[in-house]
Parts: structure tokens; C-alpha cells; sequence
């Protein structure tokens, strides 16, 4: 991979590009603004928000923060391998950012599987409406990330590899939004309150 000269400190061209900031932003307000939501109707019931909270299962919740902080980890060290042109390793870790990602949507859909069996339906009741939007929404980004590394990961794997440092770096800043995401959900939902 030919590394390529680019002006780091450039306001202008954070990793990933401007408009992809412009993006995560954006997502990052929409799920702020509907945890803020989240509060004020936890603050209307709080005694049908904690009896329902009761319902989720922690420890999936746990795991999943712990799969996906891994999987960023694994996302930084391939970004950090591919500037220091080890492509080979850089690969590797992308199997296992992606890997863990994968395992993320598993845990998740084990969990979605227990509350759809017990009941919990997104119309069961507010706190569920939240629940499953919330949590369903960052499972679509979660997969549009995956789709997104997939495709750098075959760029990269390919002989003549047209795929940049720019790329790889856009597809971090999308994940590491994911993480960031999940972040923010996890203990306002299972947590708090």
C-alpha cells in the first residue's frame, strides 16, 4: 500500500472525510435527543420504566459493550498497522473487528429472541417501544458497519488493492461510532434508573 501525504491537522479532512463527520454527528443527535426523550417518559412512570428495565438481561448487556469496545480496539490496531504498511496483520485484525462485531449481532439477537418469546413486543408498552427502537436502530448501523468493513476487508485482500489509508480510516470513524453509540444505550437503558 502506497502511503499517501495528507494534512492530518486540516480541520478540513478529519479521518474520514468531513462529510462522514457531518454524518456521525447527526447520528449522534438523533440518538442523543431520543435517550433525552427516554428520561423525560422515565421521569412520567417511573415505576412501569424500572419494572420493565428488570426485564432486560444485564449481563447480555455487559457482554455485548465488552464485544464491541474489543472490536474497536481491533479497528484502531488495524488502522494503526495499515499507516505503518503491515497489510497483513492489518487484515487480521480486521477479521476480528468484524468478528466481534458479528458476535455483537449474535448475543443481540439471542437476547431479541427472549423478549419477543416472553412478550415484550415493541407496543407492550412505552418502555419497550423505546427498547426495541433504540437498540434496533443501532443494530442497523451495526450492520451497515459490517457491510462497510467487509468491503474494505476485500479491497484489501485484493492483489492490486486500490483501497487507501482514507478508506480504512472512514470505516473506523463509522465503527467507532457504532461503539460510541452503544456506549451512550447501554447503561441508560440497562442501568439507570
Amino acid at each position: 500500500m502506497e502511503a499517501t501525504k495528507i494534512d492530518y491537522k486540516n480541520v478540513y479532512y478529519p479521518p474520514g472525510g468531513i462529510l462522514l463527520w457531518i454524518i456521525i454527528f447527526l447520528e449522534l443527535i438523533t440518538f442523543g435527543v431520543a435517550l433525552i426523550a427516554l428520561v423525560f417518559y422515565t421521569k412520567e412512570d417511573p415505576v412501569l420504566f424500572h419494572e420493565s428495565r428488570l426485564h432486560l438481561n444485564v449481563t447480555f448487556g455487559t457482554i455485548n459493550t465488552v464485544l464491541l469496545l474489543t472490536s474497536g480496539f481491533f479497528m484502531a490496531v488495524t488502522v494503526h498497522e495499515l499507516k505503518q504498511n503491515q497489510k497483513e496483520k492489518a487484515k487480521k485484525h480486521l477479521l476480528l473487528t468484524m468478528l466481534f462485531g458479528v458476535l455483537f449481532l449474535v448475543l443481540k439477537s439471542i437476547e431479541y429472541n427472549a423478549k419477543l418469546d416472553a412478550g415484550f413486543l415493541i407496543g407492550s408498552n412505552t418502555f419497550f417501544t423505546f427498547y426495541w427502537m433504540l437498540t434496533l436502530f443501532h443494530v442497523i448501523h451495526v450492520i451497515v458497519g459490517l457491510v462497510i468493513l467487509s468491503s474494505v476487508y476485500f479491497g484489501l485482500k485484493k492483489k492490486n488493492s486500490t483501497t487507501k489509508i482514507e478508506d480504512v480510516e472512514a470505516s473506523a470513524a463509522f465503527w467507532h461510532m457504532c461503539d460510541l453509540i452503544w456506549l451512550l444505550l447501554f447503561p441508560v437503558i440497562y442501568l439507570i434508573f
